[in-house]
């Protein structure tokens, strides 16, 4: 009777590990951006409120708001990943994360641009979010909707 063999051998052992290596190398750093990207969408959170109030000044008043108090909107207070929210001219809001787990994101501004749709009288808005309006979050670190 013929023993039959049993168990792995020393190389295809080696050929799984090598294949495990490869496939964590991919998915650990795009796990870490994606993480990191995560945390910088609370800032578009956090913005809602700010965009709410630079629309209803638009259409109130005609004008875009210069500043927080001029939109009447107040922040309420830093969260785990946003440390401010302001209004500035034009209606521009900027939000300074934080706490991003990336020091090339930590302290950068994720910056929305607000544009008047149509004849330039509309109250309508459409908010630009990407590094061309002002943002200096790192493209690949940028919310879907701002890339």
């Amino acid at each position: 009777m013929k023993k039959l063999q049993q168990g792995f051998t020393l190389i295809e052992l080696m050929i799984v590990i090598a294949i495990l290596g490869i496939l964590m190398a991919i998915a650990i750093p795009a796990y870490q951006d994606y993480t990191v990207r995560a945390k910088i969408s609370e800032a578009m959170q956090m913005a809602a409120p700010a965009k709410l109030a630079v629309a209803e000044t638009l259409s109130s008043s005609g004008t875009m708001p210069g500043d927080n108090a001029s939109a009447g909107y107040s922040f309420p207070g830093a969260t785990t990943y946003v440390s401010s929210v302001s209004i500035t001219a034009g209606g521009v809001i900027t939000a300074v994360v934080k706490n991003t787990g990336n020091s090339s994101a930590d302290g950068q501004s994720l910056v929305l641009k607000p544009n008047r749709v149509g004849d330039g009288t509309s109250g309508q808005l459409t908010w630009s979010c990407d590094n061309a309006a002002g943002s200096t979050i790192p493209a690949k670190f940028l919310p879907s909707q701002c890339r």
